[in-house]
């Protein structure tokens, strides 16, 4: 780059300064797909520091906030925002719901965790059901399979819409915990032999 050139670039930047947290975040809600899409990659780019924001906005009312900011939470990999994820899992917004999931099995075994702490007191939770089956589906496929199975087998027990007497799927609705309660023990074994 000639020195002329570099005079050039450095008089158009002189003065632009970089967006703030609070305007990147509130970008993630225009109705602009590269606005957003490039909001979403600076904030992934700063990591750690966007966090805080990024939990905020998952929990904001819009939509196309909620699903940005669970695309960037993941993409960042945090294992700290695995119970925001866990969280998120629950949410009204299918594809909202599917970032989340998609963001606990990058985390792998990290974010287990609250997902199983989740599932222990809020087994009954059909949208937290489904999410738990998706991450553990994946994260089966590789060296957690024998730790996960149980909890996917207790899952694939209620599957929905499936005609089951209340009292038998009451005892199924009870074991999704305690396979959850039990997978937790095993993890914090692992974590401290």
């Amino acid at each position: 780059m000639s020195e002329s050139t570099r005079e050039k670039e450095k008089k158009k930047t002189v003065g632009v300064k970089e967006p703030s947290m609070e305007i990147l975040i509130n970008t993630l809600s225009s109705h602009k797909d590269k606005a957003r899409e490039g909001a979403r990659h600076t904030l992934v780019a700063m990591g750690k520091p966007a966090v805080p924001s990024l939990i905020k906005a998952l929990k904001n009312k819009n939509t196309l906030m909620r699903w940005e900011a669970a695309k960037a939470l993941g993409e960042i990999g945090d294992p700290e925002t695995a119970s925001v994820l866990v969280k998120a899992l629950e949410d009204d917004n299918f594809d909202v719901r599917w970032l989340a999931a998609e963001g606990l099995i990058k985390m792998n075994i990290q974010g287990l965790k609250p997902l199983f702490e989740a599932l222990e007191h809020r087994g009954d939770s059909v949208l937290l059901r489904e999410g738990a089956h998706h991450v553990f589906h994946d994260l089966a496929k590789g060296g957690l399979r024998k730790f996960l199975v149980p909890v996917l087998a207790a899952l694939e027990a209620l599957e929905p819409g499936e005609e089951v007497p209340w009292v038998a799927r009451h005892e199924m609705e009870v074991e999704v915990p305690w396979a959850a309660r039990r997978a937790l023990e095993v993890l914090e074994k692992l974590k401290n032999p």
